[in-house]
């Protein structure tokens, strides 16, 4: 039996926190499980930079983050690129933050939005900030928990997106 593996991309305006965070740990419990789940994230307007409590957080979980980079979203639109499964958007349109919207990709994926505030927008101590990275990044994992324990490459696409749009409320 062939499997194909299901490419997930992650999308936040700048792709330095957020995104990145949640391509981690995806990655990360996909391993864990032996799902052939690919994560990738991407921003509208990539700041080209990681934040640097996102990646002491994904690193102090374990999570090996030295192929990470920020990049556009552009990379998911060429010919080459990966066909996707599942596009999400992380930003926090409660918090009146635009959060964009993805036309390209090869796959015509199931775009759904998990929104989570921005632990990079928090003041005080570097430990403070790092507490807020903490907290998104458990956050994610316990949505993506509930997620890679379906079982992703089984389900159709109207029942993927009806999943994938109710862990939003999770």
């Amino acid at each position: 039996m062939i499997t194909m593996t299901t490419h997930v991309l992650i999308l936040c305006t700048h792709n330095s926190a957020r995104s990145v965070l949640s391509e981690g740990m995806l990655n990360h419990l996909a391993a864990q499980l032996g799902k052939d789940v690919k994560a990738h994230s991407a921003g509208s307007a990539p700041s080209g930079r990681l934040n640097p409590f996102a990646i002491e957080a994904l690193n102090r979980a374990g999570i090996d983050t030295s192929a990470y980079r920020s990049k556009s979203w552009d990379e998911f639109t060429t010919p080459d690129a990966p066909p996707l499964s599942i596009v999400i958007t992380v930003c926090d349109s409660a918090a009146a933050e635009t959060c964009p919207v993805f036309f390209g990709g090869h796959g015509h994926p199931v775009k759904v939005h998990w929104g989570y505030p921005d632990p990079s927008a928090g003041e005080g101590t570097d430990a403070q900030k790092l507490e807020a990275f903490r907290q998104t990044l458990h956050a994610l994992k316990r949505r993506l928990d509930i997620f890679t324990s379906l079982p992703i490459d089984k389900l159709e696409k109207t029942m993927l997106q009806h999943t994938a749009r109710d862990l939003s409320q999770a």
